[in-house]
């Protein structure tokens, strides 16, 4: 389907394809724990993104011929971005707890608008953050059911993740480099330059992407393909088209809602039990997320 077809449809139903990939995100969270241990997670991340690239470049071959040399270095730059977001996000997760991390990444919807109207010199809408605030209180009860710790190192690497994914959001709509390119081709360009970060990290955190490949049953392969298909290559392209066609502030709201998803795997596959704080928690995260998608910014172009 066309670019130019998604954009004329109405807001709500452009707002579809990321809800989607909020449920794809919050599904990886237990995904990945069947797949990757703590010395395998760089191996895992090279796996992940390294299987989508032939098939992605064999469909944007044409348009990465086109590139420009400085549209490749605006893509590469939101490349390293990426390999940032996931390498403090999945190493944080491994250190932290599942609840601390949920909450702490889902700051990237406060954040966002708060660095847009930084960069505008304006200020979000009172309805917007108050939206955004019942969000995330939501999610702080939804995913610790009403009791946090003191943050760890890993708590502190998420919130880095947090931060890596604003500056990412940000990034891909301001970036002059890259405007005009085709969403394809910029995925590819961009999954291909985090790639890059794995494979150099790989060799100082634990074994080869080789090893570990040789090391997978069929179990494993299909939910490493799920991870490469779905929460990589289907989601950032998704991404990438809705922040260069509407708000940040709206698409990290929606996205926000990952760790609602998240918990619903976790109850109908993990065997999670959340008690009443957590299931209004829920409540208020969709709340929060639709009240605020109705209220952000309407920023069509930065």
């Amino acid at each position: 389907m066309a670019v130019a077809s998604l954009d004329a449809r109405p807001r709500a139903a452009r707002d579809l394809p990321l809800l989607a990939v909020a449920v794809v995100w919050g599904s990886s969270f237990l995904v990945v724990k069947r797949v990757a241990e703590p010395d395998t997670v760089v191996a895992v991340l090279a796996l992940r993104f390294g299987l989508v690239l032939p098939v992605l470049g064999l469909a944007a071959r044409r348009q990465l011929r086109a590139l420009t040399a400085r549209q490749w270095a605006g893509g590469a730059l939101l490349g390293l971005v990426l390999g940032a977001v996931f390498l403090l996000e999945t190493y944080g997760a491994v250190h932290t707890s599942a609840t601390n991390a949920g909450l702490v990444i889902s700051l990237t919807m406060v954040f966002t608008p708060f660095a847009e109207a930084a960069l505008r010199r304006s200020a979000p809408s009172g309805a917007f953050l108050a939206a955004a605030g019942l969000s995330v209180l939501g999610v702080a009860l939804l995913t610790g059911d009403g009791g946090l710790r003191a943050p760890s190192a890993g708590d502190l690497l998420v919130l880095g993740a947090a931060v890596a994914r604003t500056v990412n959001v940000l990034a891909t709509a301001r970036l002059r480099a890259v405007r005009g390119v085709p969403p394809l081709a910029l995925t590819w360009v961009q999954l291909a330059f985090a790639t890059l970060v794995f494979a150099a990290a790989s060799p100082w955190a634990g074994p080869s992407p080789w090893a570990v490949a040789a090391s997978f049953d069929g179990r494993r392969w299909g939910l490493l393909l799920y991870l490469s298909l779905l929460c990589t290559l289907f989601a950032f392209f998704v991404q990438l088209w809705a922040v260069r066609t509407g708000s940040p502030s709206r698409v990290s709201l929606l996205l926000g809602t990952e760790p609602l998803w998240a918990a619903v795997f976790g109850v109908a596959l993990a065997g999670d039990r959340p008690g009443p704080l957590a299931l209004l928690g829920a409540l208020a995260v969709l709340a929060g997320t639709e009240w605020g998608r109705r209220r952000a910014p309407s920023f069509e172009s930065l």
